[in-house]
């Protein structure tokens, strides 16, 4: 009898996603399905697949790619492949696991501290909650830090701000989220940011992690982030980071990231003096209908100490980035034209006849399909 209800599952979850269902699930019974089930068992989904595929265009409109300092779009009058993902998760009363998988070069600048197939794991991790408020994680996960993620489809600009460019990417350890009502916290204890496995002949020392969260109304939430440690240059290491989200109409909602990183550097005998680098952004969201969007982000990025992204520079300053995206939904497709324009304190672009400015500016079209 067990056999045969197997074989009738695998059945049905192969024909679901040959006929082309949005994910391969086999759904739970209902209530009265359960009455009727002479097995006395729940049947729980043998396996969820989601994914996605992005590809875009992008144009400078001084003719050169240099002018690119954030993650993932840097080329010019080309089009270009984003990422192929695909997820894999499945979850028993308790216990749960997810592969999160991807392919092409968004996924290898993501993974920057992996080399060959190991580029391929966004996440990697296993689950286990013993009550209804208490979760542990063990594995890799994408980093709690920010407003923005990888996976395009999740962010409605799809140029990178520049906090998530400098910000962490990912953490590989142990954490525990535990909630209650409308308050949430998580600790961790991982390898350093963004490193699966601690580089050979360096010193391995783990990193603390920790959020609050707070819903303050269903559509008001604020999310207060913390990372901190010693990297493997010796250097110390502390970033807080604040997320707000607010949602005042179906047709219009905004959101908010504030971060500051803190880096005492390594002199050879002792961590000095701190330097940091900061930035903050508001993502301005207005819906008209349920198939168009638009989205303005501002964000101002502030590397005073030469830390980030005026490091080749004579010396420090800061960025205003204006990034005004339109998004077009057509089932699971989203289509992304998007024009970003910067003004630096100081001359870090180059002008179309190659000599240095300090504003810069490109259209970029993107598409993403998801399921």
């Amino acid at each position: 009898m067990l056999r045969k209800l197997f074989v009738a599952l695998v059945a049905i979850q192969v024909s679901t996603f040959i006929f082309g269902q949005d994910v391969a699930v086999v759904s739970p019974p209902t209530a009265s399905s359960t009455a009727t089930d002479n097995t006395g068992t729940d049947k729980k989904p043998f396996l969820t697949i989601t994914g996605s595929a992005d590809v875009y265009y992008r144009y400078d409109f001084a003719k050169t790619k240099a002018n690119n300092f954030t993650s993932f779009t840097n080329s010019q009058n080309a089009f270009q492949l984003g990422m192929a993902s695909v997820k894999f998760e499945h979850k028993s009363d308790k216990v749960g696991f997810v592969a999160d998988l991807g392919f092409g070069q968004r996924a290898k600048e993501f993974a920057y501290t992996d080399e060959g197939i190991t580029q391929a794991i966004k996440q990697l991790y296993v689950t286990y909650s013993p009550t209804n408020w208490l979760k542990f994680t063990a594995g890799s996960w994408a980093t709690h830090v920010g407003y923005e993620l990888l996976d395009p489809q999740f962010n409605r600009n799809y140029s990178m701000s520049y906090m998530f460019t400098n910000g962490p990417f990912s953490h590989t350890g142990l954490k525990a989220d535990l909630t209650k009502g409308k308050h949430g916290v998580m600790v961790g204890i991982s390898n350093a940011t963004d490193y699966r496995t601690p580089p050979d002949g360096l010193i391995n020392r783990k990193f603390f992690l920790a959020q609050y969260s707070l819903a303050v109304t269903d559509n008001v939430k604020i999310y207060l982030n913390y990372v901190g440690g010693k990297s493997p240059d010796s250097s110390k290491t502390s970033q807080f980071d604040a997320v707000i989200t607010s949602k005042f109409s179906d047709k219009f909602s905004v959101g908010y990231n504030g971060t500051i990183n803190s880096i005492k550097s390594w002199d050879g005998s002792k961590n000095v003096d701190g330097k940091d680098w900061w930035g903050s952004a508001v993502y301005l969201n207005l819906d008209p209908t349920s198939w168009f969007g638009l989205t303005l982000r501002g964000e101002y990025f502030s590397d005073k100490n030469q830390l980030k992204t005026f490091a080749m520079a004579a010396e420090g300053g800061n960025i205003f980035a204006t990034t005004l995206s339109a998004n077009f939904k057509i089932d699971g497709l989203i289509l992304i034209p998007e024009f970003r324009f910067e003004n630096a304190s100081k001359d870090i672009y180059v002008d179309k006849n190659g000599g240095a400015t300090g504003k810069a500016g490109n259209f970029l079209l993107a598409a993403i399909y998801s399921f």
